[in-house]
């Protein structure tokens, strides 16, 4: 999904989304993006992070 890019973001990212889906399984959009809010990602306004976090959940 090219979720990460620079590497700047990723270890805030991969504990925001791991943590989000413990506690909801099948998330919307709106709901990745909320609970990612605060991580700082320079490269991608979130949008491959979002589908990347949407195809983690299909497969847990």
């Amino acid at each position: 999904m090219h979720g990460l890019q620079c590497g700047f973001c990723t270890p805030g990212m991969v504990m925001s989304a791991v943590d989000l889906l413990k506690n909801k399984k099948n998330p919307s959009d709106q709901e990745i993006r909320d609970w990612l809010e605060g991580n700082i990602c320079r490269c991608t306004g979130y949008h491959n992070i979002v589908a990347a976090v949407k195809e983690a959940a299909s497969k847990m």
